[in-house]
């Protein structure tokens, strides 16, 4: 499949904000294509071929429903960014690490603090530089903490609650965090050594590309009640932290499409694209990969423990108190690229545990769902979307619409809608720091390529991307953060 070209298939408008590819467009979909957007935004999503990516995972053996993308969509590896699929593991369903993605686990976490922006103001530009000169950033930066090989083991077996144990962080950042910050059946003995030697100095490290980590502002509170049960209040300081499994996922992600490569031949069935390489869950081929994915989801979750600690080391140093009496806690930690095993209902009031995909899409469990903490229960699990470094970002709360539409799903983000090659011919001649700089938002990278890649120009507008799921009823709006300082890779 090409990368290049527009999306020219069917497209048609079944309800607000929701466009179905009908399976009869293709002669191998098992169920339609359905993906959430706007009128505005579905002009942009159709000008790459990410909705015709949803018609390729419409063909998957075992899959559910509908193959979705959420308003973010736009071309990746084997699924679009932004798309999600459910298969059932006892009809054949299948597994495919292009439906996780080469950064197991990339997510972001929100921690709120007391701090007021008007007190703190004059202080932002030291603090931005101090944590640009004590947190590693970029490609290849290796970090401050190292672990032995038995150390990993345990940290890729058990998550977040290694590191907090090792005193990086309290017991309220296991529980804050998605599943306990710990998937059940990770394997580390399924990790190669390759994955596990890129991974032995990399965690407490933010890597590269659209990773960061910001100082935000709370501009704007739409749902009061559900931001109060947030500690979310308008001009109140916030830290948000972007990063993945850094090179210990990618090799996870890269010796599995090698292992997948046959696996369609072996169980008999085709693909209409190589990247889709997958096994069934129940095979020898899905069992190891679960147990390797889970086991760098872990080390993800670990990863932005790290950095977390980091940040409020540095908040420390620089406004000195301690980062408990700063109030640095954590609201919520999700992930953005995973897969799952959950119950849903897959049509016709029938519930199933299916394996999730989630490819650039975030959880949005609902009020009362038994998967989110109990101070949440009320209002819904926290959906946090990051904008890109000059624009807003958001909290949301996942709302009931989830279940029904979306397998338990929201967007994750702005969205692409430039490349990175693109997006650095047109910074061309400009410098994106002394623009950000311009409009009050401090920007630290380790180079002019990653802020031109990275520039606000290169997304889709984050607010348009939100008004979708909170009119689809998938997740609704409870606070707009505004940047005022970002470091990079």
């Amino acid at each position: 499949m090409a990368k290049t070209g527009g999306y020219e298939g069917p497209l048609e408008q079944v309800a607000p904000c929701q466009w179905r590819i009908p399976k009869t467009y293709r002669a191998d979909m098992r169920v339609d294509g359905l993906i959430f957007a706007d009128d505005a935004l579905i002009g942009q999503i159709k000008k790459d071929q990410g909705p015709e990516q949803v018609v390729n995972v419409a063909t998957l053996p075992g899959i559910q429903k509908a193959s979705l993308a959420m308003p973010d969509i736009h071309w990746g590896y084997g699924f679009c960014i932004g798309g999600v699929a459910a298969t059932d593991p006892e009809q054949g369903g299948v597994i495919s690490p292009g439906g996780v993605g080469y950064d197991i686990n990339c997510g972001v976490r929100l921690l709120r603090t007391n701090l007021e922006w008007a007190d703190i103001k004059d202080r932002i530009r030291p603090l931005v530089d101090q944590l640009f000169r004590d947190i590693p950033t970029g490609v290849g930066q290796r970090g401050a903490f190292s672990f032995s090989k038995p150390e990993l083991i345990r940290l890729l077996g058990e998550g977040v609650s290694f590191v907090v144990d090792k005193g990086y962080g309290v017991a309220r950042d296991i529980e804050f965090a998605e599943a306990g910050g710990r998937l059940d059946g990770a394997d580390p003995g399924r990790v190669s050594e390759r994955a596990i030697l890129r991974g032995a100095d990399q965690c407490g490290t933010l890597g590269s590309g659209n990773h960061f980590l910001e100082v935000q502002v709370v501009d704007r509170i739409v749902d009061a009640t559900a931001a109060e049960v947030m500690g979310l209040r308008e001009g109140q300081v916030t830290v948000l932290i972007h990063s993945g499994s850094r090179g210990l996922g990618y090799q996870v992600c890269d010796d599995y499409l090698g292992v997948f490569k046959n696996a369609p031949k072996k169980y008999g069935f085709e693909l209409p694209d190589w990247q889709l390489a997958c096994a069934p869950v129940r095979s020898p081929e899905g069992q190891d990969y679960l147990g390797a994915m889970r086991a760098a989801a872990n080390y993800a979750w670990c990863n932005r423990q790290l950095l977390t600690h980091q940040a409020r080391e540095v908040f420390a140093r620089i406004f000195g108190k301690p980062w408990e009496a700063l109030g640095m806690d954590l609201v919520y930690d999700v992930a953005h690229n995973i897969a799952k095993f959950e119950d849903h209902d897959v049509g016709g009031g029938v519930q199933k545990q299916v394996c999730v995909h989630r490819k650039g899409a975030t959880r949005a469990f609902p009020p009362g769902h038994p998967e989110i903490p109990e101070a949440y229960a009320q209002v819904g699990q926290p959906v946090i979307i990051p904008g890109s470094m000059g624009t807003a970002s958001w909290v949301l709360a996942g709302q009931p619409g989830s279940m029904i539409h979306s397998f338990g799903t929201s967007c994750h983000g702005a969205g692409r809608m430039m490349s990175r090659t693109a997006a650095i011919r047109l910074a061309e001649g400009r410098r994106i720091d002394k623009e950000l700089d311009a409009i009050g938002i401090i920007a630290r990278a380790r180079g002019h390529k990653g802020l031109a890649e990275e520039q606000p120009a290169a997304y889709k507008d984050v607010d348009l991307v939100v008004d979708v799921v909170d009119k689809v009823g998938i997740s609704k709006k409870v606070a707009r953060l505004r940047p005022v300082g970002v470091i990079k890779g």
